[in-house]
């Protein structure tokens, strides 16, 4: 098992929260704005009030931690109701719904726009080459197509990483529950940071003659059957930073805790419903820093001078009630 942390931890640098779920609304018919050199927000000493479109994948504990810490702190930043004019979507985890509203904000004029996941970026990015775009909880800007260069954007968008230590979730899960044999791989393949993640796992996996079980799903409604069929055919399940899995986390975790298989998860919030353990971000510091990136660029600081932010510090998050039911010592970790 030892080897695999050090295949993960080369290939964790490289590691892509979070991609939408299958589409049924119809694409939006206008086209992305025209290129413009200008990628700077018009500043708020003008004393004008702006306006900020805030779209969000899908609500769930994450994101709307991220959310919420990101308003509070945005605010904190001297940007009050007096001054932003916040216009919050949510997108329902659905990606034609997602461009639907990056058309709108470009339609209105919006100055910036904060785009909480993967694919709301992806969104954002699509609809305007101009408008300031500020993302958060994107664990690859670079292999999701958003920026080639985190420490000088090259485009009109910066941000914050997710970008999870599965390293240190694998240690974790060595040191909880040795000898583990097999791996269940539970994730949405449409959803790129996952399919991201989960191909370099395989890949340590493989190299480290652990052996694992796929489940794929394209919407919530699919994950209580996927968690199913991996009972009885593996040892533990991992699940990275996946909106769709993480929406029904619930769900998984009581399937999990009645076949006693413990879930090692890479949000703080997928322990909290449920799941075993994780290493993981804050995401509270995650939309505090994804506001103070925010101000930055509406004080008038353009994009390119902005890098994209990956958070460093990590924190070990357990959930003593699963581990209980389950029968997995965790006294180390609860204070």
């Amino acid at each position: 098992m030892k080897k695999i942390f050090a295949a993960i931890l080369a290939l964790s640098l490289l590691l892509t929260a979070c991609s939408g779920a299958s589409s049924s609304a119809p694409a939006p018919s206008s086209q992305p704005e025209a290129a413009s050199s200008s990628q700077e927000a018009p500043s708020a000493s003008s004393g004008e009030t702006l306006k900020i479109g805030l779209v969000q994948m899908m609500e769930h504990p994450s994101l709307d931690e991220i959310r919420e810490a990101f308003l509070a702190e945005l605010k904190a930043q001297g940007y009050d109701d007096s001054k932003v004019v916040i216009d919050y979507q949510n997108g329902q985890g659905d990606m034609g719904t997602l461009n639907t509203i990056a058309q709108k904000f470009v339609g209105d004029g919006v100055d910036m726009i904060v785009a909480i996941a993967t694919p709301a970026a992806q969104a954002a990015a699509a609809a305007t080459d101009s408008t300031p775009i500020i993302f958060s909880a994107v664990t690859d800007p670079v292999d999701a197509g958003l920026v080639s260069d985190l420490e000088a954007p090259d485009r009109n968008l910066t941000g914050t990483s997710d970008a999870i230590p599965v390293d240190r979730i694998f240690a974790l899960a060595d040191e909880l529950t040795p000898g583990i044999k097999t791996y269940g791989l539970l994730y949405n393949n449409g959803e790129s940071n996952s399919v991201s993640v989960i191909r370099d796992v395989k890949v340590a996996l493989n190299a480290a003659g652990i052996a694992f079980e796929e489940a794929t799903v394209i919407n919530s409604s699919e994950v209580t059957t996927a968690a199913q069929s991996l009972v009885g055919k593996v040892d533990a399940i991992f699940s990275p930073i996946d909106n769709t899995v993480a929406y029904a986390m619930p769900n998984l975790a009581q399937i999990a805790i009645e076949a006693k298989l413990p879930v090692y998860v890479a949000a703080d919030s997928m322990v909290n419903d449920g799941g075993l353990a994780t290493v993981g971000v804050n995401y509270t510091q995650l939309g505090k820093q994804t506001a103070q990136m925010a101000a930055e660029v509406l004080s008038g600081k353009p994009v390119s001078e902005v890098p994209v932010q990956v958070l460093s510090e990590y924190a070990t998050v357990v959930n003593p009630d699963t581990a209980a039911a389950i029968g997995v010592d965790v006294s180390k970790y609860v204070k």
